[in-house]
């Protein structure tokens, strides 16, 4: 069986100490998986509403208006350049795309992913799942000769909320190039800079315009509260954008008609996004210092919806004390063996839950 050659699914093992924080007299605050928990805005929804009576199929390379779009935000947004719609494809959300994209790529036995070294899990399974090798690296002097297929950057990373600077980025992009490795940049929490500005992959100070060999990741789950839409979107290389689409044509992997219309919205309208980036930063100024004050060091997490803290002990047993206290976070051992004595702290929780969690941790 194909799950026998994968990990455990990590959130399944935290069953007995989420036990422990429910049971906790003023009930859980769950600040582990991340999952978005602020009402999604009324003119993405309204969006949604009038898209609804959609009886024909979706078409996997997205609407013209919802491609455009995209172009639109990335370049408002983010400074991004040089981008046609018929480069962006829509996903079913990004953790979907990450772990078929060495497979939709024609990677497998004879491949080497790189991922880092503190990473997102669904890029080893994606390789997993395509049968390649993986190599986990931080810097390219790592690798050594070796020409790997494909290499996963990301900045803000999840779930250390490191920030790459453009010289860092420049580095990858000029060695990729010259042995013809994709460079694969995740960038769900790009919008999401505290401490650092981080940089797109595609913006011109990285690449000098050329797309070429580069992919942008991005999800509007964070930034616009749609995680349950499953709204995500592809971009960079024309090229390899269109090898991708072409797979996936086959494949059936179609956004819904009424979830491309959402979208649509949610690119077009800052306003919400940056009411959202304000209720994060809120809640970041909170439970920063109320960590620092309970005993914790907090690395990096210049950026993005985490906060990666220790309290120099292994991870299980800082993740144990914190359910005690009613507070569930995720073990950094999720991410990579470097995370042995981390823990992940997500933000998102409403208001009144993170205000509970810094109570409890005074």
């Amino acid at each position: 069986m194909r799950s026998a050659s994968l990990p455990v699914f990590p959130w399944d093992t935290l069953a007995e100490v989420t036990a422990t924080a429910r049971a906790h007299e003023g009930g859980i605050v769950d600040l582990s998986v991340g999952t978005p928990v602020d009402a999604v805005a009324p003119v993405i929804r309204d969006a949604l509403a009038a898209a609804s009576s959609a009886p024909g199929y979706p078409t996997t390379h997205g609407t013209a208006a919802l491609r455009e779009s995209v172009v639109a935000a990335l370049q408002r947004r983010y400074g991004i350049t040089g981008l046609t719609p018929a480069a962006v494809l829509p996903v079913i959300g990004t953790k979907e795309l990450i772990a078929w994209l060495p497979t939709l790529l024609g990677l497998g036995a004879g491949d080497t992913v790189v991922v880092p070294e503190l990473a997102y899990p669904t890029y080893e399974v994606g390789a997993l799942m395509a049968g390649t090798a993986i190599v986990r690296a931080d810097s390219l002097t790592q690798l050594g000769p070796s020409v790997p297929a494909l290499i996963y950057l990301n900045s803000p990373s999840n779930p250390t909320g490191k920030v790459l600077g453009v010289d860092h980025l420049r580095k990858v992009v000029q060695w990729a190039r010259e042995r013809g490795v994709l460079v694969a940049s995740d960038e769900c929490y790009l919008g999401l800079g505290w401490d650092a500005a981080p940089v797109s992959v595609l913006h011109p100070d990285v690449c000098d315009g050329d797309h070429t060999g580069l992919l942008a990741v991005h999800s509007l789950s964070k930034t616009s509260s749609l995680a349950g839409y499953r709204a995500g979107f592809v971009t960079g290389d024309p090229a390899v954008v269109g090898e991708l689409l072409a797979v996936r044509k086959h494949a059936g992997m179609m956004v819904p008609t009424p979830i491309q219309a959402a979208m649509v919205a949610a690119l077009d309208d800052d306003a919400h996004e940056q009411d959202q980036r304000q209720r994060y930063a809120r809640r970041r100024e909170a439970l920063l210092p109320a960590l620092l004050s309970a005993g914790f060091t907090v690395d990096h997490s210049e950026a993005g919806l985490y906060l990666w803290a220790t309290r120099g002990e292994p991870c299980r047993e800082t993740v144990a004390w914190l359910a005690q206290r009613g507070i569930l976070v995720a073990p950094g051992e999720f991410y990579g063996p470097r995370g042995a004595s981390h823990v992940r702290v997500a933000l998102t929780a409403t208001d009144e839950r993170v205000t509970a969690a810094v109570q409890r941790l005074g």
